[in-house]
C-alpha cells in the first residue's frame, strides 16, 4: 500500500472513531484529534500543499491563535501568563488543524461525508435511547437515576446528555426528516414529524434550560431555511410546548427547572451565579484590556482580590467573593476576553465570523438538509448568549470541532469546480 494512501487510512479511521469516543473516552478522543490533525501536517510537508493556511477561516483562526500565546507569555506586567498555560495556547492548534483535514483532506468525497454522518447519527440515536429509557425505567442503562435537580443524565453519571446532544441533533436528525417528509406518502410524512418529535421531546426531558432554548433557536433557524419543514417546525413548536405544559403531571423536575427556576434566576440574574460571572469575567478585561490574563486566565485571576467588584461597584459589594470563581466564566466570548483582552475578544469573533460564512454560503439560494443542520449545530455552539463549558473543553467542543470540519467540507466539496481544488491535498491517485 503507497505510504499516502496509508497515512490517509490511518487519519480517516481516526477522525471516524473521536465521535464515539467523546462520550466516554476524553482522552483517547483528543488523541484521535491529534493523530487527525499531526497526518495532516506530515501530508502537507510531504505533497508541499499549503495554500490552505491562506483560504477561508483559517488565516482569522491563526491570528487568534498567535495573540492567545502572546497573551500566555510568562513575562512581567503587564502579562499574567505562565509556562503551563503557554503551553496549553501551543498546542490548542491542534483543533483547528483538525478541521482543516477534514476540510482539505479527509472529507473531499462524499463516502468518508456520509460515514461520519452515520456515527454521528448512531451516537445521536444512543444519547436519545438513555434518556428515554431513563425517563421510562427511573435509572439510566448503567443503574444511575436523576441528578440531584431532576435532571435526565441519559446514558451518563452526570448532566451531560443535553449539552451534548443539542449539538450533534440537527445534523443527525434533519437530513433523515427532510427525506421523509419530502415523500408522497402519508406514513412516510408521519414517521418524519414523529421522529423529529423525538428528538424535540428528548431535550425538553431532559430539563436543563440552555440547551432547550438553543434547540428553539435550531429549529427556527432550520426552519427559514428549508420552506419544506415550516409547518413541521410549526408543530414540533407546538409538541414541546405541550410537553412543557403538560410536565407539572408528567415530569414535575422538568417543570421546576425549565420554568420555575428559569424565571427565578431571570428575574435575580445579577445575583444568580451566572450574573455573578458576568461581572467577574468583565472586571477582569476592565483591568487587563489589551492582553488580558492569557490562557485560562479567568480560573487563575478570579481569586484575586482587586476583580472583586460587584455590579453597584460600591465598597462591601464584592461580586460573591471567591465563590464565584469557577475554572471558566462560562461563555466562550468572557473567556475570549479574560484570555485575550479586547484585541482577543475581536480576533476570536472575526474567526466565528469567518465560520459562519464559510458554513452558511450558498444556503439561502440552494439550501441542503446535511448543511442546514450542520449550520444550525455551529450557530447553536457559538451563540453569544448562552451558558457554555470552556471554548476547548472536551466533549461539549469536541463535537463541535467535528461538526465544523464536516460542514466546511460540505461546503467545499458538494459541488465539485476547479477552483475549489486548488491548495488541497492531493489523493494518492494524483
Amino acid at each position: 500500500m503507497p505510504l499516502t494512501l496509508l497515512i490517509e487510512r490511518i487519519a480517516l479511521v481516526a477522525m471516524l472513531l473521536v465521535t464515539p469516543a467523546l462520550l466516554n473516552a476524553r482522552a483517547l478522543a483528543d488523541i484521535f484529534f491529534s493523530v487527525t490533525a499531526i497526518l495532516f501536517l506530515v501530508q502537507c510537508a510531504r505533497t508541499g500543499r499549503w495554500s490552505w493556511l491562506r483560504q477561508g477561516w483559517v488565516p482569522f483562526a491563526g491570528a487568534w491563535w498567535i495573540w492567545e500565546m502572546i497573551c500566555s507569555l510568562p513575562l512581567p506586567h503587564p502579562f499574567h501568563g505562565t509556562w503551563p498555560n503557554f503551553v496549553q495556547a501551543l498546542v490548542m492548534l491542534r483543533y483547528g488543524v483538525f478541521a482543516a483535514a477534514l476540510e482539505h483532506w479527509l472529507l473531499r468525497d462524499p463516502r468518508p461525508r456520509l460515514w461520519l454522518r452515520w456515527v454521528v447519527q448512531a451516537v445521536t440515536a444512543y444519547i436519545c435511547a438513555g434518556v428515554l429509557y431513563q425517563y421510562a425505567m427511573g435509572k439510566n442503562f448503567y443503574g444511575y437515576g436523576r441528578w440531584a435537580d431532576g435532571e435526565l443524565t441519559g446514558p451518563f453519571y452526570k448532566p451531560r446528555a443535553a449539552p451534548e446532544l443539542v449539538r450533534i441533533l440537527f445534523p443527525a436528525v434533519l437530513p433523515p426528516v427532510m427525506t421523509l417528509i419530502s415523500r408522497k406518502s402519508f406514513l412516510a410524512k408521519a414517521a418524519g414529524v414523529a421522529l423529529g418529535a423525538i428528538g424535540i421531546a428528548c431535550m425538553v426531558l431532559i430539563s436543563q434550560r440552555m440547551p432547550v432554548l438553543l434547540t428553539i433557536l435550531g429549529l427556527a433557524v432550520s426552519a427559514l431555511l428549508l420552506p419544506k419543514l415550516r409547518p413541521v417546525a410549526i408543530g414540533l413548536f407546538i409538541v414541546g410546548g405541550l410537553v412543557i405544559a403538560a410536565s407539572p403531571a408528567i415530569s414535575p423536575q422538568t417543570y421546576y427547572r425549565l420554568v420555575e427556576k428559569f424565571s427565578m434566576q431571570m428575574d435575580h440574574f445579577r445575583s444568580s451565579p451566572y450574573g455573578l460571572l458576568l461581572r467577574r469575567a468583565d472586571e477582569i478585561t476592565e483591568q487587563d484590556p489589551i492582553f488580558g490574563r492569557g490562557f485560562n486566565g479567568f480560573r487563575d485571576g478570579c481569586s484575586e482580590q482587586r476583580y472583586w467588584v460587584g455590579w453597584t461597584k460600591q465598597p462591601g459589594d464584592d461580586g460573591g467573593g471567591l465563590s464565584t470563581c469557577k475554572q471558566h466564566p462560562h461563555n466562550f466570548y468572557l473567556q475570549a476576553s479574560t484570555d485575550g483582552g479586547y484585541p482577543g475578544l475581536i480576533l476570536f469573533s472575526l474567526m466565528v465570523l469567518a465560520w459562519m460564512r464559510e458554513l452558511g454560503r450558498g444556503l439561502w439560494r440552494n439550501p441542503n438538509a446535511v448543511r442546514v443542520g450542520i449550520f444550525a449545530a455551529a450557530l447553536i455552539h457559538l451563540w453569544p448568549i448562552a451558558s457554555t463549558s470552556a471554548f476547548l473543553s472536551l466533549p461539549v467542543s469536541g463535537y463541535f470541532f467535528v461538526i465544523l470540519g464536516w460542514g466546511l467540507a460540505e461546503t467545499r466539496w458538494r459541488e465539485t469546480a476547479p477552483a475549489r481544488d486548488a491548495g488541497r491535498v492531493p489523493t494518492p491517485a494524483e
